[in-house]
């Protein structure tokens, strides 16, 4: 006998014939006759949200035919679709006619329209437009939301198909209306080409591409179509059309197509929305950079705190005499006699500084200092302070703490500074001296990785140089630079 499901009406089930969203789909005929398709959804937290969508009464929506529980789950009623976009495209060949195009992006603008300002599909996809009685229609609700709804606990917040979402979905950025008109976009592209515009094909290549690339060219398409599906493809949403906007612009794309004066003004348009698509790439890329450096700067404070304690743990143990104080932002000095050994905490390298003029060698995340300082003997000098640099020096991409120096070029100013070497932070000046020319500045001592695991000879070299200053014996360097510096740097 076959499984019946009574509701508000009851429901002979048939062959199961699909899957969608958190849900098996079956075919099923209700006791007059009438044909349709249920879904079953198991109760679990957040699958209710089937049950609460689509909004009454929006255009181009599978409506639904009856709802309620069964067992444990609920059962959702709709009429039996002729196929689904994904169907209709493997049967065309992998590609549409323009007119075509046209019509489906149309009924789901039409459908997006009406849900502006209540609720967000998320999951815009071919599978999830089914074609009824004519007319494409949105299905698959399983990760819409209330578009003003507060952040529940089953949001699905990070659910959605990789190949059609938005690049703020990437970045775990509450999704909107315009979310949903980019995946309509990668739909309009996928109709026209046969492919994605990006196609990973793992998700951390999906994520770069949607956040980084630009999408192919779409040749020998219409000069107003061909904007409308990059505009929609535009990094930023809100750079995105409205849908009903949408809808006005493919209602127009639908009629006499434009000669003359109008098709000229219709190319130049589609050439500045290339234009703003391109400035939106590299907002994003800009973005995405700053957050990383945000995740590396994190990185890089633990792993400074980590050797910074470990020095200052080892100066005490040996001279638990010396007088401690603790600066700003985690820094500390020691003082012990006429010696003073300091370090600073991180600093944020700013990045435009950094970038500023010409291309550097290789990028900075973050920077310190550690100094020596001493009463000022007969010639004046007062000591040294080095650089610390959280940068990928020598290796592309991998970063470290580098130790480094700088002097004055003795050929520029042949004075004796009171300080020197001297630590820079990673701006102009210290790029100049990293440079290939001749400067006021030049490197003074190697670049050289300060390793949490190994710093016993960090930690010899700077406490000796404490003891020295605290005896009075602290004296100017007998050779600049100290070590040879060529090659420690790329």
């Amino acid at each position: 006998m076959a499984q019946q499901v009574v509701l508000g009406q009851r429901w002979e089930l048939g062959a199961q014939i699909g899957e969608g969203g958190f849900g098996k789909v079956f075919e099923a005929r209700s006791e007059d006759g009438q044909q349709a398709v249920v879904k079953l959804i198991d109760k679990e937290p957040g699958h209710e949200r089937e049950l609460q969508f689509p909004k009454a009464g929006a255009r181009n929506v599978v409506p639904v035919i009856d709802q309620g529980e069964h067992e444990d789950q609920w059962a959702i009623v709709m009429p039996q679709a002729d196929k689904s976009l994904k169907q209709h495209l493997a049967e065309s060949g992998g590609t549409l006619p323009l007119d075509e195009v046209v019509q489906v992006l149309r009924d789901v603008a039409a459908a997006l329209a009406d849900l502006d300002g209540d609720v967000v599909h998320r999951d815009l996809k071919p599978a999830n437009i089914l074609l009824l009685d004519g007319i494409w229609c949105l299905a698959d609700f399983g990760m819409a939301r209330v578009a003003d709804a507060e952040t529940a606990p089953h949001t699905w917040k990070f659910g959605g198909t990789t190949p059609y979402m938005a690049p703020e979905r990437w970045r775990m950025q509450r999704a909107t209306i315009a979310s949903d008109i980019y995946s309509l976009g990668v739909i309009a592209h996928e109709l026209i080409l046969g492919t994605w515009p990006f196609t990973g094909p793992y998700d951390s290549d999906f994520q770069h591409q949607h956040l980084h690339e630009d999408p192919p060219a779409r040749p020998g398409v219409p000069a107003a179509l061909d904007a409308l599906v990059e505009e929609c493809l535009n990094k930023s949403p809100n750079d995105r059309p409205n849908p009903g906007n949408l809808v006005v612009r493919l209602e127009k794309i639908q009629q006499v197509p434009r000669t003359g004066g109008l098709a000229a003004l219709a190319a130049a348009h589609r050439d500045e929305a290339a234009r703003r698509a391109e400035a939106a790439r590299r907002q994003s890329q800009h973005q995405s950079e700053l957050e990383q450096r945000k995740d590396q700067f994190r990185a890089a404070k633990n792993k400074l705190t980590r050797i910074s304690q470990t020095v200052l743990d080892a100066v005490m143990e040996a001279a638990p005499s010396a007088r401690l104080d603790n600066g700003a932002q985690g820094g500390w000095a020691v003082t012990l006699n006429r010696g003073r050994l300091k370090m600073s905490a991180a600093y944020e390298a700013d990045l435009g500084i950094w970038r500023q003029g010409t291309t550097p060698r290789f990028d900075v995340i973050a920077y310190a200092t550690i100094s020596l300082e001493c009463d000022a003997n007969y010639r004046g000098y007062q000591g040294r302070n080095h650089s610390l640099w959280y940068c990928d020096a020598q290796t592309e991409g991998e970063y470290h703490w580098y130790e480094t120096a700088f002097m004055t070029n003795p050929i520029v100013i042949q004075m004796m500074p009171a300080i020197e070497p001297y630590a820079l932070i990673p701006g102009p000046e210290a790029r100049a001296a990293l440079g290939s020319g001749m400067d006021v500045r030049q490197v003074a001592w190697p670049f050289e990785a300060v390793d949490i695991t190994d710093l016993d000879v960090f930690i010899d070299r700077w406490t000796q140089g404490l003891a020295n200053a605290a005896a009075g014996q602290l004296n100017y360097p007998s050779t600049m630079p100290e070590r040879p510096t060529t090659g420690t740097w790329r």
